[in-house]
């Protein structure tokens, strides 16, 4: 039955979710804050230039980001409306790195050791005093700023005080918060589900981000390049961490996706980080592996009558197409080389192509936004191998001035990732 869904972006993330649905037949409405990415989305799906106005029009509103969103979700949910969003609690599980891990912690999950700091020259004593490999992780709004992740390769931690004292010249007006995490070497890896309020759906989700720059994992972090992914029963690892946040999350009627990044090796089970509603891209790369519709899927969510989706067997891909300035903000590398710059197909299929920050004009897909993420290129199939070759086969379809993307999303897999991960037995209940 067809329904009315409001979603509400503070950049416009979700607009490809909206585009899907009005695909489905339903009506939705896309609200997006930023002035500078209000035209993504346009002449795909309905806009609203004033969210609140159309809460009584709508059956079902969906948030798309943590940031103060879960407070808002919380408002309406008091009110009786159908939503899709988290709490202030849940926002805070990804916003505040240190308050998730604790809440990990709480719940009897083995976390990394780490330390917390708003002082750059606190956390270079720290590192100074205990010489070792660690992650900087910024906390709080900084950390949608993913190229300031710093991953430290050296046994005595002298490159992480050297980048500690590089953020304190170039970045501390931005960096108020940020967590020392002890470096652990393994296989990373997501697990994730849906929640309808008061319990997980199934199955789950377990998914393999590719977030550096270039092929090999080399570059800057780009917070995501592509994903790999499949649907499982619940197994060792979301069994030994999201699982053990079910009942605190039914507390909170948490509606949404949610997922943990965990590291693992032989040693065990170690979790990174929480994301308290959809991944982007990956809601995006799950749709192509759903039969159950979207429409279905967060109504069902909202109004806590799901508590199973209907997903393919087998593996599901997406590759990032991006532009200049990306992974970087260059307004005047933008407006030069890649805004407005026409997406070109060598055929009529638009079979797995997702859009980011895309518009329409006169039947034209165009370039907009600020990050230079233009499309998502998704396949599927029966083997990780079959799933990359459907998505890059679509993307030779594809032709945007001076686009580039990494030509490995998925290779992890069958190098070894798959192996490690089965030897382990992580992949079982």
């Amino acid at each position: 039955m067809p329904a009315k869904f409001l979603f509400v972006s503070y950049t416009g993330l979700i607009a490809d979710i909206a585009w899907q649905i009005v695909k489905e037949g339903h009506e939705a409405k896309l609200f997006i804050e930023d002035q500078e990415e209000k035209e993504i989305g346009d002449g795909f799906v309905p806009k609203t230039a004033d969210w609140k106005s159309d809460l009584d029009w709508a059956d079902v509103v969906v948030f798309d980001d943590v940031l103060g969103m879960g407070a808002m979700s919380e408002e309406l949910k008091a009110k009786g409306k159908l939503v899709v969003g988290g709490s202030a609690y849940t926002d805070r599980l990804e916003d505040d790195r240190g308050f998730g891990q604790a809440e990990l912690k709480a719940a009897g999950v083995s976390i990394i050791p780490q330390e917390n700091f708003t002082s750059f020259d606190d956390a270079v004593a720290y590192v100074t005093a205990n010489p070792n490999r660690y992650v900087i992780k910024p906390s709080g709004e900084a950390q949608n700023e993913k190229r300031l992740l710093f991953v430290g390769e050296e046994e005595d931690g002298r490159d992480v005080i050297q980048v500690l004292g590089d953020y304190k010249r170039a970045w501390s007006a931005k960096i108020k918060e940020f967590q020392l995490q002890r470096r652990v070497v393994g296989v990373e890896v997501a697990v994730g589900a849906f929640f309808n309020g008061k319990e997980f759906i199934l199955p789950i989700n377990v998914n393999f981000e590719h977030k550096k720059l270039f092929p090999g994992d080399i570059g800057p972090p780009t917070g995501e390049m592509g994903t790999s992914m499949f649907w499982s029963e619940p197994n060792r690892i979301f069994s030994a961490t999201l699982k053990k946040m079910e009942a605190k999350l039914a507390e909170e009627k948490y509606t949404g996706y949610i997922d943990v990044n965990c590291i693992v090796n032989n040693n065990g089970i170690y979790p990174l980080e929480f994301t308290a509603r959809f991944g982007y891209p990956t809601i995006s790369i799950q749709q192509e592996g759903l039969l159950t519709p979207l429409g279905e899927l967060l109504r069902g969510m909202a109004d806590g009558t799901l508590s199973r989706v209907r997903a393919k067997s087998g593996f599901q891909l997406g590759v990032r197409i991006v532009v200049p300035p990306f992974p970087y903000r260059d307004m005047e590398t933008l407006e030069s080389t890649s805004k407005d710059a026409v997406i070109l197909f060598k055929t009529p299929s638009r079979e797995g192509y997702h859009i980011e920050d895309v518009r329409t004009v006169d039947g034209e897909w165009l370039v907009t936004g600020t990050s230079g993420v233009a499309l998502l290129v998704c396949g599927t199939g029966p083997t990780m191998k079959q799933a990359q070759r459907m998505a890059y086969n679509r993307v030779k379809n594809l032709m945007i001035p001076h686009m580039y993307y990494r030509e490995d999303i998925g290779d992890r897999w069958f190098e070894e990732d798959s192996d490690r991960l089965h030897a382990w037995g992580y992949l079982r209940d």
